[in-house]
C-alpha cells in the first residue's frame, strides 16, 4: 500500500477532508465508482492539484482526501461545479450522508518507520492541543500526519498502520485513542 506522504502534492495550499456515509459496501463501491466516472468526464480544474479516495474498511463509508492551491480556488469551483456532480451520483445512489468538508492544512507528519507497509489508515478528529498524543510511537504505528482545521481548533490525524489489529489494540486501550475509522486506498486522481 502506499505512504501517505507519496499522497502529499507539494503545492498544496489547502487540504479537504470529507466523509461520505453510505451504510452499506455496495453502496460505497457504488458511490466510489460514480466519483471516478465523474472525475473522468468532467474538465479538471487547473487549482485542483490532486483526489484521493478512500473506501472504509468496514465498507460503510468513503473518505475524500483533496489538495487544491486554495481554499479560494476551491470555492470558485464548488460555487459553479459541485452541486451538479454531486446530484448525478446522488441519483445513482440515494440518500448518502455528508456530515461536512473539513478544510485543513497539513502541519507536520511523524515518520516511526519508513520501511513499514502501510496495510491501513486511521482517521481521528481531536482537539488541536491533543494532536501530539496521536503521535507518539505505538506498536504497529508507522506514521501519523497531523492536519489542523482552519480555525485551529481541531485536528484531523491520518495514520499509517502495519494492519487493523494494530489499530483496534490501540483504540481500544485508549479513551481517546486514534479512532475507529479504518481505511484503505481505493483511487487517485492526478498522481
Amino acid at each position: 500500500m502506499t505512504h501517505f506522504t507519496e499522497l502529499v502534492h507539494p503545492d498544496a495550499g489547502t487540504a479537504l477532508i470529507s466523509e461520505w456515509r453510505t451504510g452499506a459496501p455496495e453502496r460505497s463501491r457504488a458511490a466510489a465508482d460514480a466519483m471516478i466516472g465523474e472525475f473522468a468526464a468532467a474538465e479538471t480544474p487547473s487549482a485542483l492539484l490532486a483526489q484521493h479516495l478512500f473506501l472504509s474498511t468496514d465498507g460503510t463509508s468513503l473518505l475524500f482526501y483533496a489538495q487544491w492551491t486554495s481554499d479560494e480556488d476551491h470555492l470558485v469551483w464548488a460555487r459553479a461545479h459541485r452541486d451538479a456532480r454531486v446530484s448525478r451520483i446522488d441519483t445513482l445512489v440515494p440518500g448518502i450522508e455528508r456530515p461536512g468538508l473539513n478544510r485543513t492544512r497539513l502541519r507536520r507528519s511523524v515518520i516511526h518507520d519508513a520501511e513499514g507497509c502501510p496495510g491501513v489508515f486511521g482517521v481521528a478528529t481531536v482537539a488541536a492541543d491533543d494532536a501530539e498524543g496521536t503521535v507518539l510511537p505505538t506498536p504497529g504505528l508507522l506514521a501519523a500526519h497531523v492536519h489542523l482545521t482552519t480555525d485551529g481548533a481541531r485536528a484531523i490525524v491520518i495514520t499509517e498502520w502495519t494492519d487493523a489489529a494494530s489499530h483496534e489494540a490501540v483504540a481500544a486501550a485508549t479513551d481517546d485513542g486514534p479512532g475507529s475509522q479504518r481505511y484503505t486506498l481505493h483511487h487517485s486522481f492526478l498522481d
